[in-house]
């Protein structure tokens, strides 16, 4: 079976054939970095970047692009409250971001381009739209005028008579007509500011991300994704932009998961029911939060509450126990090297797991299915290792290998088992499994506190509990 994706523009599942062979261009908007993120965003960062990992798993070339918006008014009041250049606030949320982005597995995109490292590629963008006639200024700002491209409203599948000024479209009596948007901001007292043809002032949002998809991944590429939120007007203006500067289609698929609530109510600063991932990872490691993300389709809404993320914690713990078993067996060399039937219907039933993750994951990248399989044949081999004595030794590696293949190499899911295995621990690995560790003695878990600790002596890490926090040093 071949890959299909469900395209938001057609509204229909598609076999996914790059546009260039076997290389694919892949861009997701990322993060605007005025504060930690919230475990809604977290869907779109983690969800796509399975989808990375499973494109390379089928043999593609993948460029993966993912972009920060550090230019925005967000950015710039964060600045303003807390007295400190814009530059500064960005940095020190990217770096946040960084940090829990590791925590939560999120595989490193090739590129992460940032707004203001890309002025001169943004104002080259408006020219172009300027030279074709796309554009009109008032007052030092650009805007881009909608009636002038024929096919706006295509992906949300809105014709501009019906499309209604909205909450994120800004009233403007200067505009033309209110669905026009702007390209080119002129600076207010005291907000940062580029030279430009028009006005000192700094991009829009939607421009930006079209400009820096087009420098990094070519003026028509593969695959675009991120939040259904942003179907209108950030993806239909991409699209609008991009696809009158360049007369070629913009991105092929447009990707776009579901909506993330809490206990059934929309997070809002109003209900004071945000959270994020730096408040969730005080209580969960980054393997729970990430199996929850992963439990429900992304096209499909997602719930979080206490009883379905202590499932996804339970969950991990089944897994967690079962590699263990399977390492220490193979470890003590507990094993024998001939195959009974037993043995040999649980050889079978990998390989039947192995292709009902594929089949999944090849219709529209259906998580939950996938995730589904490491608990069936997690009760096949539980069921085998009560049963059978003389246990075989491939067919202990067969299932371990399943779990290295599909659950940590495409679904990411860090077991402590497996990383506590390692003779090379990276450092990241080591305060994962330290947060590990500090979570299970909050829930007085000793039993696990005092496995992850034992396993990392016997790795040569040395922890020391202080006032402070753990330090922790190799020896």
């Amino acid at each position: 079976m071949s890959l299909k994706l469900y395209n938001t523009l057609t509204r229909k599942k598609e076999q996914f054939i790059p546009l260039k062979g076997n290389n694919v261009g892949m861009y997701v908007c990322g993060p605007t970095v005025y504060n930690f993120f919230h475990i809604g965003n977290a869907r779109p960062f983690l969800v796509f970047e399975v989808l990375r990992r499973y494109l390379k798993f089928k043999k593609y070339q993948v460029i993966y692009v993912s972009n920060f918006t550090d230019i925005d008014d967000k950015v710039i009041n964060k600045a303003k409250e807390l007295g400190s250049p814009f530059t500064t606030v960005a940095k020190k949320f990217i770096t946040e971001y960084f940090r829990d982005a590791d925590f939560l597995n999120i595989g490193r995109a090739d590129f992460y381009p940032r707004a203001s490292e890309h002025i001169i590629d943004i104002i080259q963008f408006i020219q172009k739209l300027e030279e074709k006639g796309y554009t009109y200024v008032v007052d030092g700002d650009v805007f881009y005028d909608v009636s002038k491209f024929k096919d706006y409203g295509k992906l949300s599948k809105q014709s501009l008579e019906d499309i209604q000024a909205g909450a994120r479209i800004d009233i403007d009596e200067r505009k033309k007509n209110p669905y026009d948007f702007v390209l080119w901001k002129k600076a207010k007292e005291g907000e940062p500011k580029w030279d430009s043809p028009w006005s000192p002032g700094r991009p829009g949002w939607h421009i930006e991300c079209s400009a820096m998809s087009t420098k990094y991944l070519g003026e028509s590429f593969d695959i675009h994704a991120g939040g259904e939120d942003l179907i209108f007007p950030h993806h239909e203006n991409e699209i609008a932009q991009s696809e009158a500067a360049n007369g070629k289609i913009f991105a092929k698929y447009w990707l776009h998961n579901g909506y993330l609530k809490i206990d059934d109510k929309k997070m809002s600063k109003s209900l004071g029911n945000i959270l994020t991932i730096r408040e969730l990872s005080q209580k969960y490691d980054g393997a729970v939060i990430r199996h929850f993300l992963l439990s429900a389709h992304y096209r499909s809404p997602l719930n979080y509450s206490i009883e379905q993320i202590e499932q996804a914690k339970n969950g991990m713990a089944t897994l967690n126990n079962l590699i263990y078993n399977l390492n220490f067996l193979l470890k003590k060399k507990y094993f024998t090297k001939e195959i009974d039937e037993k043995s040999e219907k649980l050889i079978k039933t990998v390989e039947h797991m192995r292709e009902r993750f594929i089949k999944a994951m090849d219709d529209d990248f259906n998580t939950p299915v996938a995730l589904s399989t490491l608990y069936l044949l997690a009760k096949e081999t539980n069921v085998y290792l009560n049963e059978v004595n003389n246990k075989n030794e491939k067919a202990l590696k067969d299932v371990l290998q399943f779990y290295e293949d599909f659950g940590v190499n495409i679904l990411g899911l860090k077991f402590l088992a497996l990383l506590a295995d390692q003779e090379q621990i990276p450092d990241k690995d080591i305060e994962y499994l330290i947060k590990a560790r500090e979570i299970a003695r909050k829930d007085k878990d000793w039993e696990t506190a005092d496995t992850i600790r034992n396993k990392l002596n016997k790795m040569g890490i040395i922890l020391e509990d202080t006032i402070e926090g753990v330090r922790w040093k190799r020896s």
